[in-house]
């Protein structure tokens, strides 16, 4: 491939700082997750933003957690056609492979993908209904959220209600996935959403049998 590049210098001082510190302080530690594999307790999906740190907020150690981030933390309906779904082969991998006890959907505030689906849905942003918008289409998951905050006037406290609703299409989705369901149904897995205020710091979870998002 005769476009990739050398990495920037500054990512190749933090790489030896990393390894002759934290890794070699570590080493057995690293060592075991290669041989053993990874036993994760728990997925996450979240957002793609830079600023939303998994690990950081939950103290999470490497092999912990696995991981899937794409944008505005969706979770598209099971829909087994032949295609390439990559969020989809993640929730697959982790269920039946890695037999995760939770799946986590965390979405947060001021998120970008969130902002685009209000303006594409409210028109102002035509962009992203262009067929060949692969976020606009993307974030064709997220209608049926557009649809319960379209009345709320204030912009951000639409935006933020749209976040919420993101995670909930999100559990909804993922229910539609028969493994997942039938997991479940049995006890074996457990869903959950939160939604994480970056400037504060607060996380919040929904709690089904209020219908609503409360702090921690």
């Amino acid at each position: 491939m005769e476009h990739a590049r050398p990495l920037p210098s500054y990512l190749v001082h933090r790489f030896h700082g990393w390894k002759a510190t934290a890794y070699t302080e570590n080493q057995a530690w690293y060592r075991r997750l290669a041989t053993d594999g990874q036993h994760p307790r728990a997925m996450i999906i979240s957002c793609c933003d830079s600023r939303v740190h998994v690990t950081s907020i939950f103290g999470a150690d490497q092999g912990e957690f696995f991981i899937h981030r794409n944008i505005a933390n969706l979770v598209p309906a099971h829909c087994p056609d032949g295609a390439q779904h990559g969020t989809s082969a993640a929730v697959e991998y982790a269920v039946l492979a890695l037999k995760v006890a939770h799946v986590i959907v965390l979405g947060h505030s001021n998120c970008g993908g969130v902002q685009g689906c209000l303006d594409m849905c409210s028109g102002h942003a035509p962009e992203l209904e262009a067929e060949s918008s692969f976020v606009g289409r993307w974030m064709d998951i997220l209608r049926p959220g557009y649809e319960k905050v379209r009345e709320i006037k204030d912009e951000a406290e639409q935006r933020s209600a749209l976040e919420k609703e993101a995670v909930m299409v999100s559990l909804e989705n993922l229910m539609t996935f028969p493994f997942v369901a039938e997991a479940v149904k049995d006890g074996t897995l457990t869903l959950h959403g939160l939604w994480h205020e970056i400037g504060s710091g607060d996380l919040e979870q929904f709690i089904a049998s209020q219908k609503e998002f409360v702090p921690l």
